[in-house]
């Protein structure tokens, strides 16, 4: 599946970015990688899981993601990083989140 694909290249850019982050605030650094790294664990343990398991783990996954994009804004705003630096792992967050949203059945409201 791409979208898993996409989110372990999420992974390799936002760790590489929390190694710039541990200068400035380890705790952070710890959560932005905890969080998305729980991205792909999550899509994959849904792929193989039944319906309600499923959803439970892509809206797991969603969270995570939105709780990673958080984590690089909070960055951007306490100047750790550059605000250039996220602007491609924002794009993928939204791409995984848009797909994952799909596959969930969500509906908008």
């Amino acid at each position: 599946m791409r979208i898993y694909e996409k989110s372990l290249d999420l992974v390799a850019s936002v760790c590489k970015l929390s190694r710039k982050v541990q200068q400035f605030d380890p705790d952070l650094a710890r959560q932005m990688r905890r969080s998305v790294v729980s991205v792909p664990l999550n899509i994959a343990e849904g792929m193989y899981s039944r319906a309600g398991n499923r959803i439970a783990r892509y809206e797991n996954a969603m969270a995570s993601a939105k709780e990673t994009q958080a984590a690089l804004e909070i960055s951007v705003r306490a100047e750790y990083l550059p605000a250039e630096a996220i602007v491609e792992d924002l794009d993928r967050i939204d791409h995984v989140v848009a797909t994952l949203w799909k596959w969930s059945g969500q509906r908008a409201r």
